[in-house]
């Protein structure tokens, strides 16, 4: 595994990191908890120490899988966890809140449900626009004060949205959705790359596309993720993701760490462990 600087945190994390909004469970395939908790255990003892979660992913359950199999193998200060606040999952539904109540809660739910002192880094999962950034990031900062937070960034913001609440709290990190079948956030993260935010993208592989398991359209129920988010699982654009995409997930990864430089069918002879 090799490893990176992430901004200017401080921080050093693994070139790849482990999402679990698969591992809450709601809107995916549906998995035993002993396979949930070997997929974060494999991904430890493979040196992934950048781990990312969130409440809304299933109430609660991912944060929770993280915090058991963190405790149990003794890993806490070996790891760095991501979370996220600000976006609730209520009967089924994303709910965004980014008052500073809901903030606060969402916080002291989270180190319990990760059975931790501390986020190494808090997002905001999503902006509020009926909610001042003032106001949340406030929120943010009092936490930072508090030590229950030690960096704070966000998620599927624009440009103008990060400088907006940049003027509250520093904005440490930036979160897009970025694959190869989705690069429309490219401009937004060379811009808070050259803020010296750390920058993770999520949906990677396309969430599960660019591996190759899918090679013919599937009808996700309307609550699937597969369905109600990813839309490059459904016609007309499951059509437009040309075969050579789906070469397999080292190849959708060597694309990603090349920030979209590389051509991972041209370049398969540099492939190697990371």
């Amino acid at each position: 595994m090799r490893y990176t600087a992430f901004g200017s945190t401080g921080l050093q994390v693994s070139e790849m990191a482990l999402g679990t909004w698969g591992m809450g469970g709601s809107g995916w395939d549906d998995y035993s908890e002993d396979t949930r908790l070997d997929a974060i255990r494999a991904a430890v003892e493979c040196g992934v120490n950048f781990i990312d979660t969130a409440p809304a992913y299933n109430n609660g359950v991912a944060e929770r899988f993280v915090g058991k199999a963190v405790k149990e193998m003794g890993v806490r200060d070996k790891v760095i966890i991501a979370t996220k606040c600000g976006n609730d999952f209520i009967n089924g539904a994303y709910v965004r809140n980014g008052s500073r109540d809901n903030i606060l809660r969402e916080c002291e739910e989270s180190l319990r449900n990760l059975q931790t002192d501390h986020i190494d880094l808090y997002l905001i999962h999503w902006p509020d626009v009926k909610v001042p950034f003032q106001e949340t990031m406030e929120a943010l900062t009092l936490l930072k004060e508090q030590g229950k937070v030690l960096h704070v960034g966000v998620s599927n913001f624009s440009v103008e949205q990060m400088e907006e609440a940049g003027k509250y709290c520093p904005i440490e990190a930036y979160q897009p959705q970025y694959s190869m079948v989705c690069r429309s956030n490219e401009a937004q993260i060379k811009w808070a790359a050259e803020q010296g935010m750390g920058v993770m993208a999520y949906g990677s592989l396309g969430a599960g596309i660019l591996t190759g398991a899918y090679r013919t359209l599937t009808n996700f129920p309307a609550s699937d993720n597969r369905s109600r988010f990813y839309k490059h699982f459904q016609e007309p654009m499951f059509s437009k993701v040309p075969d050579r995409y789906q070469l397999g997930g080292p190849e959708a990864l060597y694309f990603l760490l090349h920030r979209g430089r590389a051509d991972p069918q041209k370049d398969r002879g540099k492939l190697r462990l990371l």
